[in-house]
């Protein structure tokens, strides 16, 4: 019997090679004053800006352009917020990684409200968000984080007092996603390594979560599939089409399943350990993930050896491996050892060369949210798998 389950709309896609040269056409369908948003310099660099923006102003459209630099805060989306009231923009397009998405996705729910986002971020607010947004068109240079398919935007403080929480609403999924791989071609390698491997444990995560369903499993295991084939090339060969299309898509898939099927501890972490330190979320992720999926499945057969988890880590084994039939034991040894495997490859760097004392990781297991793992780990259990990645 497949039991309840429910699904959050998803943006429409627009997917391939030279695919962003729709920009024109989905971007005029909302109106002609444009909040452009991407990153520093990396898409500069590449000529694709130039080519979107002199596409975009050759057909009369008004651009108010930013770039940003790291994860965004809630003091930078006001200030931009702030400073287009006059320009009074009709579609914000963010060109970029995650952070530049969650960035134009958090201005597009803002700019009709008029007050701080801190008033509106999940744990830190106390208001509702109505739903109401400028249109928002989403257009990821990197492989990773999946914004595009997403209905929050992640923001962050770091410090004593620091946090990383989201603005949440289903309506603010993009309205449009273009994904073209050809815009990540450029990607630097440690980038695309980082960016994969938050790809990988949002599949991972939401494939084996107490909340995944019958839909997000028919579209992560093959994702799964695919990272595990092309991460290692695409870092290898960047200019690969067939890799770079294969991980864009998965990205893209991360984002969904994560959406409707929650994430695990690793991202407890992530948000935990993202407010007190300065860390890239995708090396965060990716450095850890191994030994995160290690002891979830040693709790695993130590209790529930016979659970769907545990049945679905053999899956992803018998993906790795080749083999039929494998036990729980075996599965215990293939998938972390290939994810360390993975992991070294990527040349994924420790956490203590990431400037995070060990006191601060403690801290964090504190606060870790783990509720939709397959077992919950204990804060003891996360110190001790933070320490061991030190």
């Amino acid at each position: 019997m497949v039991k309840p389950f429910q699904i959050a709309r998803i943006p429409f896609l627009t997917f391939g090679p030279g695919s962003r040269k729709k920009v024109v056409s989905l971007t005029g369908r909302f109106g002609k004053n444009v909040l452009l948003v991407t990153g520093s310099a990396s898409l500069r660099r590449s000529g694709f800006l130039d080519e979107i923006e002199t596409a975009l102003t050759k057909e009369g459209f008004h651009l108010a352009h930013y770039s940003v630099k790291g994860e965004p805060s809630p003091s930078l989306i006001d200030q931009i917020v702030h400073d287009n009231i006059p320009f009074r923009p009709e579609v914000v397009v963010a060109i970029g990684g995650g952070s530049v998405l969650d960035t134009g996705k958090a201005i597009s729910a803002m700019l009709p409200i008029g007050e701080t986002v801190m008033h509106y971020l999940e744990g830190v607010g106390t208001k509702q968000h109505p739903g109401t947004k400028i249109p928002f068109i989403a257009m990821p240079t990197t492989a990773g984080t999946g914004s595009e398919a997403t209905k929050n935007a992640v923001l962050s403080e770091v410090g004593e007092k620091g946090f990383k929480k989201s603005l949440r609403h289903d309506n603010f999924v993009p309205d449009a996603a273009l994904l073209d791989p050809e815009l990540t071609y450029d990607c630097p390698p440690e980038i695309t390594a980082a960016s994969g491997m938050d790809c990988l444990t949002q599949l991972i995560e939401s494939y084996v979560s107490l909340a995944a369903n019958p839909f997000t499993d028919a579209l992560a295991l093959p994702a799964i599939r695919d990272v595990f084939h092309y991460l290692p090339e695409v870092y290898r060969q960047p200019r690969s089409e067939e890799g770079r299309s294969a991980m864009l898509y998965a990205a893209y898939i991360s984002g969904i399943t994560l959406t409707n099927a929650g994430l695990g501890t690793v991202h407890g972490i992530a948000s935990a350990l993202g407010g007190l330190a300065l860390i890239p979320h995708g090396i965060l992720c990716g450095t850890i993930m191994a030994e995160a999926n290690r002891i979830t499945i040693s709790k695993l057969l130590e209790n529930a050896p016979e659970s769907i988890a545990m049945k679905k880590y053999i899956q992803l084994a018998e993906l790795i491996s080749g083999e039929q039939n494998i036990s729980p034991r075996r599965c215990a040894e293939i998938l972390p050892e290939f994810l360390d495997n993975l992991t070294s490859s990527l040349q994924l760097p420790r956490l203590s060369a990431l400037g995070i004392t060990k006191e601060i990781l403690v801290s964090s297991a504190k606060s870790t949210e783990n509720k939709n793992n397959p077992v919950p780990l204990s804060e003891n259990e996360i110190s001790e798998l933070l320490l061991k990645r030190f």
